[in-house]
């Protein structure tokens, strides 16, 4: 069973901003600092709730001085996450006093939005959301928890042809479709504190993305352990979609494949999680690596850009 998402992974381009936006102003936990395992002349970074729970977790890759992304038809254009009801006049304030354009509030499928970019040009939105939420809040947030996001709620793929990728996502993902509002349609899996959304926009006119800082690399769902992932490749591969062997991640086991939309999709396991080399206190204190990269981490260190994690999150306020 798919239980929800895992986690989303984006390109980025300057590290340090990074950091601080997604620490300072919005108030995550960097939970884990490591490089991109096919490529360890980037970084990885994971941001979260205080204990990098799957359900939290929006990851970056940051190219150092990558052009932007285009948008288009073929990707992922943006990324919701809950927040309680009573914050959206705190979150309002606190993005407009950092500088930041929002468009709405506006409303969708019931539920209030807010939508802004982050420095790379990524749509991110809030929604206020009354689904029960399994978030650990983060002491050294610079956000009060009574306003602090909650996990990720939905996130919407733009494609030229929904019909497809409908099937894919009832048939062989087991999704359920619940509304739809115009071009757009909505899809829900998992339940209770798991549950997530996932939206289809269509428009057929739009050319494909080009994918660059600002443009979300994938969406990975996820499964409780190895077993479960098996039966999905099984699955997935039954149903004439490419997919990859089992990958080791360190902090998770995961297999990647392209719904027919063009989209890349990951299935990752819960465990073992981003506790395994850090003690909670400690996440994302210092650059964790796997193993088979360990040898190489003077080399790896001196080609990563310096950062600075911030006291207290960064610069928001």
């Amino acid at each position: 069973m798919i239980s929800g998402i895992h986690h989303i992974t984006a390109l980025a381009s300057d590290p340090q901003r990074n950091l601080d936006f997604y620490r300072g102003v919005l108030g995550f936990r960097l939970v884990k600092r490591t490089v991109n395992f096919d490529a360890p002349d980037v970084y990885h970074f994971y941001y979260g709730d205080e204990t990098g729970e799957p359900g939290t977790i929006l990851t970056f890759f940051p190219f150092v001085n990558a052009a932007r992304g285009k948008r288009g038809a073929g990707e992922i254009s943006a990324v919701a996450f809950s927040i309680p009801r009573g914050s959206l006049e705190y979150w309002v304030g606190r993005l407009s006093s950092n500088g930041i354009h929002l468009d709405g509030p506006s409303e969708r499928f019931g539920n209030n939005v807010i939508a802004f970019e982050d420095p790379d040009g990524l749509m991110i939105e809030l929604v206020v959301s009354d689904t029960p939420s399994s978030y650990r809040h983060w002491a050294g947030s610079p956000v009060p928890q009574e306003f602090a996001i909650r996990r990720i709620h939905s996130t919407t793929l733009v494609l030229g042809a929904k019909d497809a990728t409908d099937r894919f996502l009832i048939h062989s993902l087991g999704f359920q479709f619940v509304a739809q509002s115009g071009n757009r349609y909505r899809y829900k899996i998992g339940d209770n504190e798991s549950e997530a959304s996932l939206d289809l926009l269509v428009n057929p006119d739009l050319p494909y993305a080009r994918q660059s800082a600002g443009s979300v690399h994938h969406i990975a769902w996820s499964t409780s352990d190895v077993a479960s992932q098996q039966v999905w490749r099984q699955s997935i591969a039954d149903a004439g979609i490419p997919v990859t062997q089992i990958l080791d991640r360190s902090y998770f086991q995961s297999i990647y494949f392209r719904e027919p939309g063009g989209v890349l999709f990951e299935i990752a396991t819960d465990q073992p999680g981003f506790r395994i080399d850090e003690g909670l206190e400690h996440l994302g204190t210092h650059l964790k690596l796997p193993a088979w990269l360990e040898d190489q981490r003077e080399k790896i260190e001196r080609a990563l850009p310096p950062i600075t994690v911030r006291q207290n999150g960064g610069f928001g306020v």
